[in-house]
């Protein structure tokens, strides 16, 4: 793989008509990374079946709250968000600035709330992990909380404080990110991959779609929850990913009096604030296979437990409610890597942190196909699904 890049320079001479790397799937993983080839000078292709952004990417909540989202027995994926983050700024930065667009990255900083005694406790558990790893985090009174946001229930118990979180609009991003791409010539096509092309000695050499063939020394796999069940991906090498259901609410409040400032969350609920005033009201998780519908159940849950934490939900204006699919791995761990077909990348498994991880995954894809080590990313390597089976 390490020639890869002499072997996309050597094609593109021969024929200047294919691109460098093709990109399957269009969300926000898809165009982050089909961005960042570009930025190291290789024409892509993009090859999406339905629209941009219309898998987990167009539900997501879109916060940005790595240690929010701290789990124990994860410190590599810390690792990964924590990198991911500090990219962040740059990456929307380089979108916005290049195409107009706001993609509603606002540095909000984040607020966890204890409503009970029990959550307390568990909650002053979570902030001495974050702490042991060095994060800053503060425990907060519940009067201190209220003072930061007024809003949350009077009956609250506690809170942590993080105030290095971020939140952006992933509809806004995936839109900002489509319009930049088509301003450098990249191409959206609008076809389903049946099958990936080799060449005579087993390496890449395109893919085939339902519309005809595309070739392409690069391949970078990004179908999101179908990476588990996509025959096109050899069976070897298809990562074990599955579909986890998760369902939001969307609702409108007043701009110039928004119910929230900060990403506020609890043990069950968390509400992401968008700044013309809408909040989002995420998520359920629901292992019920490629099921998108939305759910009285799952509504009357997330409304439920967010009057719970912010009780100024029951007078906003309800504007939706929408279910997607989060690409979920039996460690947790997303799938950033080579595979054991030259030139076949996969990029897919991201779960809940799909939006955060977006500027890394993009990133590390891009040193990938130039050759370099795996780096923050290595924890991701597909292949640890195939020592795990040789081993079991």
């Amino acid at each position: 793989m390490g020639s890869r890049l002499h072997r996309v320079r050597m094609t593109q001479a021969k024929t200047n008509r294919q691109p460098d790397a093709i990109v399957v799937g269009a969300g926000l993983i898809g165009l982050a990374t089909a961005w960042e080839l570009s930025n190291i000078g290789l024409s892509v292709t993009v090859i999406e079946k339905d629209r941009p952004g219309c898998g987990a990417t167009g539900v997501a909540a879109g916060m940005l709250a790595p240690i929010g989202e701290l789990d124990f027995g994860e410190p590599e994926l810390l690792q990964m968000n924590l990198r991911s983050r500090a990219l962040y700024p740059e990456f929307v930065s380089s979108v916005e600035s290049e195409t107009g667009l706001d993609t509603g990255y606002r540095h909000t900083g984040a607020l966890h709330v204890a409503l009970d005694r029990d959550e307390a406790g568990e909650f002053r558990r979570i902030m001495e992990l974050q702490q042991g790893h060095g994060l800053d985090s503060r425990w907060l009174g519940p009067m201190a909380a209220r003072d930061l946001e007024p809003g949350v229930s009077p009956s609250l118990a506690g809170a942590i404080l993080v105030e290095e979180d971020a939140v952006v609009d992933p509809r806004a991003l995936v839109e900002a990110l489509r319009c930049g791409l088509a301003g450098r010539g990249i191409a959206i096509e609008k076809t389903e991959v049946v099958g990936l092309d080799l060449a005579p000695d087993g390496s890449v050499s395109g893919v085939l779609t339902s519309s005809g063939g595309f070739g392409s020394p690069v391949v970078v796999a990004a179908p999101g929850a179908e990476a588990g069940t996509a025959e096109w991906i050899p069976e070897g090498i298809r990562p074990p990913v599955r579909p986890v259901k998760g369902q939001v609410v969307e609702l409108q409040g007043d701009p110039d009096e928004p119910a929230c400032e900060r990403i506020l969350g609890s043990e069950r609920v968390y509400i992401a604030p968008r700044p013309d005033g809408r909040v989002i009201l995420g998520a359920t998780v629901e292992e019920m296979g490629f099921d998108r519908r939305v759910t009285g159940g799952g509504v009357h849950e997330l409304l439920r437990e967010a009057y719970r934490l912010l009780p100024d939900v029951a007078e906003m204006e309800f504007i939706g409610a929408i279910a997607g699919l989060r690409p979920a791995t039996p460690d947790n761990l997303p799938v950033i890597g080579r595979t054991l077909i030259d030139g076949l990348i996969l990029a897919t498994g991201h779960y809940r942190n799909g939006i955060l991880l977006a500027p890394v995954t993009a990133r590390s894809v891009a040193g990938l196909v130039r050759g370099e080590e795996p780096g923050v990313v290595s924890a991701a390597d597909p292949e640890r699904f195939t020592r795990q089976e040789a081993g079991s």
